[in-house]
């Protein structure tokens, strides 16, 4: 469990990998097609993005290829996550557990 400044930190820290809008995409990837259509063979990454949903990051953690995994404290039922932390501390992999946001 972190505390409050910890988590404020935290949180300003995700806002910056919120995932894109899709009127982001659109500009991205139109950006791209001008780029291949003019000749240029620019590789543009697609952007670093948090991953959410109980089932995609138990899936993550099990191919450890989660950095950091945030759990809610006031998730409803909390069985559904009870099982993370176990998971995490198995596979290596960091966790918090956060109060105030879920």
């Amino acid at each position: 469990t972190i505390d409050k400044s910890q988590a404020a930190s935290l949180l300003r820290l995700l806002k910056k990998y919120q995932p894109e809008t899709k009127k982001d995409k659109k500009q991205r990837l139109m950006e791209m097609a001008e780029a291949k259509k003019n000749g240029d063979e620019s590789k543009t990454k697609k952007p670093t993005v948090l991953k959410f949903g109980l089932n995609h990051v138990t899936n993550l953690i099990e191919q450890k290829q989660a950095k950091l995994v945030v759990i809610a404290h006031d998730v409803d039922p909390i069985e559904s996550v009870i099982f993370l932390p176990a998971l995490c501390r198995k596979k290596e992999v960091p966790y918090c557990i956060i109060k105030g946001k879920a």
